[in-house]
């Protein structure tokens, strides 16, 4: 990539959100004296074009404008309903690479002609993602594979977007002097080039399988590190339906609450039991068998707690669920958590907010006012006394989290996430250090 494709990427994405920004700017100040239903639709149609806008971008730069596009169409507890619609695009019609260059590609990469490694290649692929995309394939042996293969320009993609982000992290924190974002840049710096090493990823991939190896319910694809390198990663192809196609779903017969249930159970085992997760459960990568079983696909993103950290964690969970809430400012504060002013109060609203919200799940996956009355509680919250630093650990649990809790949404669950968080977490009570 040359200075000038560098710069007319920077551009574009600079451009992109200020359009955004200031598209709600003015509709600010345009409907300070207009009706409150014409306020509504015009409010919905600026969300729509500015979705629109992102769709566009997205699709035109890929790279991890794609991912960040994929991660806003899966929050649909948070963003509104015009953003899901639009965005949710980007999990199935990513445009993919030309067949000659992505069997180039793999032929150089495994240092052979194609059809002497696989028996059959279609050069269709059946996924298209924001970094690589997925063939179907099968060996000579007569596996049925599938084939991820890293899009050839992609790392230096990666390295202009994160130039993008680094630099947008600094201007918001220049105008949000209240909070600290470096921490979430960080994090993005350091795990966006793990996900371009997919040797890292397979490794991912067998931890959690091997950690789910007594449950039959959970299935993860089969690595076959014979035909795998650092940009090509072969594994077994599983069949699955996409946890968000609801006809298909229903259709097989597949009860969507116990399929809630088991996708809700094994995440939180993986964060309390195994202190290990996979943090990029969008609807791209999970998918549904009759039983209901859970397919989970591409581990590029996946994290693992560090002992002292999982055992704060714990202690934290453990003191929402049942504990006094005048513990809650320590247990916030031994996880790293800070806030501008000496004041706990805020830690203890968070508290007693994000019990209410996980208990009542349901109720938020259905009523949209209720939802949006929390979001408004929760900005006074922060407005109040700012928390200016969130440990990166969290930020990835939180993620997961919303994530999740968007597909509750769309799938319209009746789990109570706070019972299945407590059958999940460890017997014993962890001390305090």
């Amino acid at each position: 990539m040359n200075p000038v494709q560098r710069l007319r990427r920077s551009t574009k994405v600079g451009r992109t959100a200020v359009r955004i920004f200031l598209a709600y700017r003015w509709n600010s100040w345009r409907s300070r004296n207009m009706d409150p239903t014409m306020s509504e639709r015009r409010l919905s149609e600026i969300h729509r074009r500015n979705a629109e806008s992102i769709l566009k971008t997205a699709t035109e730069l890929q790279g991890l404008i794609i991912k960040l596009g994929q991660i806003l169409g899966a929050r649909a507890d948070i963003v509104p309903d015009e953003y899901i619609e639009v965005l949710s695009q980007l999990h199935d019609t990513v445009p993919s690479r030309p067949y000659h260059v992505i069997k180039r590609h793999v032929e150089r990469e495994l240092n052979a002609p194609l059809e002497d490694v696989f028996a059959e290649f279609s050069p269709q692929p059946i996924a298209s993602a924001s970094l690589a995309q997925v063939h179907r394939g099968r060996l000579h042996d007569g596996r049925d594979v599938a084939v991820k293969v890293q899009y050839p320009e992609i790392e230096e993609i990666v390295e202009v977007d994160l130039q993008n982000i680094r630099a947008l992290g600094r201007l918001a924190g220049w105008i949000l002097r209240d909070y600290d974002l470096k921490s979430m840049v960080d994090e993005l710096s350091e795990n966006a080039p793990m996900e371009l090493d997919f040797i890292h990823e397979g490794k991912n991939a067998e931890a959690c399988a091997a950690n789910f190896a007594d449950q039959d319910n959970i299935i993860v694809p089969k690595i076959y590190w014979e035909h795998t390198t650092r940009r090509v990663l072969v594994m077994e192809f599983v069949e699955g339906i996409k946890i968000t196609d609801l006809e298909a779903i229903d259709a097989a017969g597949i009860d969507r609450h116990e399929m809630v249930q088991v996708l809700t159970e094994s995440y939180f085992k993986q964060i309390f039991a195994h202190g290990f997760f996979h943090a990029d459960p969008h609807p791209g990568n999970l998918f549904v068998q009759p039983g209901p079983k859970i397919v989970i696909v591409d581990f590029g993103i996946a994290k693992e707690l560090p002992p002292g950290f999982l055992a704060g964690f714990i202690r934290l969970v453990t003191t929402l669920i049942g504990g006094p809430s005048e513990d809650l400012p320590k247990a916030f504060r031994d996880l790293g958590f800070h806030t501008k002013y000496e004041d706990d109060t805020v830690f203890e609203t968070i508290g007693e907010a994000m019990a209410t919200r996980l208990a009542r799940n349901s109720e938020f996956n259905e009523n949209r006012e209720l939802m949006a009355e929390f979001q408004d509680n929760m900005m006074r919250v922060f407005r109040e006394n700012p928390v200016v630093r969130v440990p990166g650990e969290f930020l990835y649990l939180g993620r997961v989290m919303g994530l999740l809790a968007g597909l509750g949404v769309q799938l319209g669950s009746r789990v109570n996430l706070l019972e299945v968080i407590g059958s999940q977490l460890p017997d014993t009570t962890v001390a305090s250090p």
